[in-house]
């Protein structure tokens, strides 16, 4: 039996899976998150422990017999949060998370200080990720600063209090901005460029490989202590894990060059696997290690996806997302040609614009407007903003010097248009959004390509760290990272596909008519 842990923004996911790679059980927790200033988005990592010990207690109730049979574990998580630790291993500050937008300033100091920054990490410097935040502590919390003697990624922290032992895999240690991603090793220069070394971080592993074992006390509070399987003398083994798209590729099946997904989850993403690294910082693509030994992704993301239809259910009044969705559904194509068009960036946003200060925009409100025409304005602004994370991978692949600004947006525009350019292989959807089906054919209309949607896609990212730990175990890739079987396909269609050009031509010439606004509005605080 393995064990997937998803800690996710909103709160932790456990999945129990057997030898056959049958799903026994699920179980979830939520985890509070904090605003206390506007930008910032922290959480206590006490909270993840808490929502772990109480989604285990959920699993041991519904299959016991299988949990005893627990033999590996493995971590998908959050990336980018930052979780300091003092000499003596205790949290100095809430952790600051990948959602946080406080670093701004810091990401053009960072790029200052290493100008070959982009070139060892193979990404722009964005306020989400974790070396901009180790900056901003060290300007505007020194005396914290000062104390740390270790730095962990959330789901690194919570191995940490299972094992004893400070790891990380390849694919989240991609996301500090710390990381020389083609050489797959901590760089030194990145460290010192934030006041850091080597001995602040965390040993390196690859996804799939071993990092550990279950502490005895902890096996024992999980009733593990007399379950752990004849031949396994060390305990419960803990895999290094992955970032949580990535974890969520393994769980897809999405391990060799062209196969990826489509992640609908609280931040969207376009991911997908490359033999080679292959950055892309002049279209803010990012450029990661894959949990998979020798290989790397390309990966656009938005900051608000699937969250944004929560936002939108709640500012309507409406109790029930799926109803919502329900209606959206039901509407005729003139009524969805008539609603205002939604920039979606609510937490300012990544692909291709990385922006903090953006911010989401209804433009084109009429008096005649209901909630039901805001719906599908979130779910089709959605959609163009993956739109425009895939077009920024599309022209990647072009060879061309990379576009800026209107160039950029024009290019988008022009790009989507051309025959031909949808992705060779269908994409895996996952995510919470994923059981929306008029989201699922938005997308694939307007992403111009095959979506199939796997059993079970809510939970791809515990899937996937599941199946990492069966390979820390001594599993075969090949067996255990398999394509999932389809729940549903969806295919583009053409109607469709001519409104939402049209629209996206005019949405896309909105980001940088209004860019020159964003961030002139105070915030509500309250």
């Amino acid at each position: 039996m393995y064990l997937g842990i998803d800690l996710g923004t909103s709160g932790v996911k456990l999945l129990l899976l057997d030898e056959q790679q049958q799903v026994l059980a699920t179980a979830d927790a939520a985890v509070p998150q904090h605003r206390p200033q506007p930008t910032w988005s922290e959480q206590h990592p006490a909270d993840w422990m808490a929502a772990v010990e109480s989604a285990v207690a959920q699993l041991r109730a519904q299959a016991p017999a299988a949990w005893r049979q627990l033999r590996g574990i493995g971590l998908s998580g959050q990336m980018h949060g930052a979780v300091v630790l003092d000499a003596q291993g205790q949290v100095l500050r809430p952790a600051i998370l990948w959602n946080d937008g406080r670093a701004s300033a810091e990401c053009a100091a960072l790029e200052q200080i290493e100008p070959a920054a982009r070139q060892i990490t193979g990404n722009l410097a964005m306020p989400g990720f974790t070396a901009p935040k180790l900056l901003w502590l060290r300007t505007h919390e020194p005396a914290v600063f000062a104390q740390i003697r270790r730095v962990l990624l959330p789901k690194d922290w919570l191995r940490l209090q299972l094992t004893g032992d400070a790891v990380s895999d390849l694919s989240d240690a991609s996301g500090t901005l710390w990381l020389d991603v083609g050489a797959r090793a901590w760089s030194q220069a990145m460290l010192q460029a934030c006041g850091l070394n080597l001995s602040h971080m965390p040993a390196l592993a690859e996804g799939s490989a071993p990092t550990g074992v279950l502490r005895a006390d902890i096996a024992r509070r999980w009733g593990l202590a007399t379950g752990v399987p004849a031949g396994m003398q060390k305990g419960v083994v803990l895999a290094a894990g992955a970032g949580d798209n990535a974890a969520s590729a393994v769980g897809v099946g999405a391990r060799i060059a062209g196969q990826g997904l489509v992640s609908l989850g609280t931040s969207g993403v376009v991911f997908r696997v490359t033999d080679a690294f292959a950055p892309a910082t002049g279209r803010a693509v990012h450029a990661f290690a894959h949990a998979l030994p020798q290989r790397w992704h390309q990966m656009s993301v938005m900051l608000s996806a699937a969250s944004a239809f929560g936002w939108v259910t709640r500012l309507t009044g409406q109790r029930d997302e799926a109803r919502l969705s329900a209606a959206v559904a039901a509407m005729a194509q003139a009524r969805q040609a008539q609603a205002p068009l939604f920039l979606p960036y609510l937490s300012g946003e990544r692909t291709p614009h990385n922006d903090a200060a953006a911010s989401g925009v209804f433009m084109g409100l009429r008096a005649e407007h209901e909630a039901t025409d805001l719906a599908y304005a979130v779910m089709e602004g959605v959609c163009f903003g993956l739109m425009d994370g895939l077009n920024a991978m599309r022209l990647t692949d072009t060879g061309g010097a990379p576009a800026t600004g209107h160039a950029a947006q024009a290019g988008n525009a022009v790009h989507a248009s051309r025959a031909g350019a949808a992705p060779a292989m269908a994409l895996a959807l996952v995510g919470g959004g994923a059981r929306s089906n008029p989201w699922a054919q938005l997308l694939a209309s307007g992403l111009g390509c095959a979506l199939q949607r796997p059993q079970g896609a809510h939970a791809a990212a515990a899937l996937g760290a599941a199946r990492l730990a069966a390979m820390a175990c001594g599993g075969d890739e090949a067996q255990w990272c398999q394509s999932l079987p389809a729940d549903a396909s969806f295919v583009p269609q053409a109607a469709q596909q001519a409104l939402l050009a049209e629209r996206y031509a005019r949405f896309v010439a909105l980001y940088p008519a209004l860019q020159s606004q964003f961030g002139k509005y105070p915030v509500n605080t309250a």
